[in-house]
C-alpha cells in the first residue's frame, strides 16, 4: 500500500519567506501551496513541506534532504553561480567543488539552506 502513496518530506524552517526565497527561488522549486504552517514545494517526484517550527528549534547534525543528479559537479556549479555555498567538512577529502567520493563510489557534496539544515547533491 505505501509503495505505492506519493512521498512527502519534511523540513524545518523557523522562517517561512527566507525559506520560500530559498527553495522557490535560489533552487526553483515549484509553489504548491504555502499557509503560515507551512510552505509544500514539488521536486520531480517528491512533495517537500518546509514546516514552520519555533525559534528554539536546533539544526541537525546530519543530511536532512538530498537530490540524485546526473552530473554533480554542474549541479554544483549552477547552485554556485545562484550563491549556494557548498560545505566542506574537516578529514572528508573532498575535491576542489566540495565533492567526496564515498567507499562505494558515489559523489556527494553538501549544501545548507538559511536554516542551516545540511542538503545534499547525490550522483552514484
Amino acid at each position: 500500500m505505501l509503495a505505492e502513496a506519493r512521498t512527502v518530506g519534511f523540513v524545518p524552517s523557523t522562517d517561512l519567506a527566507r525559506s520560500r526565497a530559498f527553495y522557490a527561488g535560489t533552487l526553483g522549486l515549484e509553489v504548491v501551496s504555502e499557509d503560515s504552517f507551512a510552505l509544500v514545494v514539488r521536486t520531480a517526484n517528491l512533495t517537500v513541506r518546509v514546516t514552520l517550527v519555533g525559534e528554539s528549534y536546533h539544526v541537525q547534525p546530519f543530511t536532512v534532504l538530498g537530490w540524485e543528479v546526473d552530473d554533480i559537479h554542474a549541479a554544483i556549479l549552477d547552485l554556485s553561480a545562484r550563491d549556494v555555498e557548498f560545505v566542506r567538512f574537516e578529514g572528508m577529502g573532498q575535491d576542489a567543488d566540495g565533492v567526496w567520493t564515498a567507499p562505494n563510489g558515489a559523489r556527494i557534496g553538501w549544501f545548507r539552506d538559511p536554516d542551516g539544515n545540511t542538503l545534499s547533491l547525490d550522483q552514484t
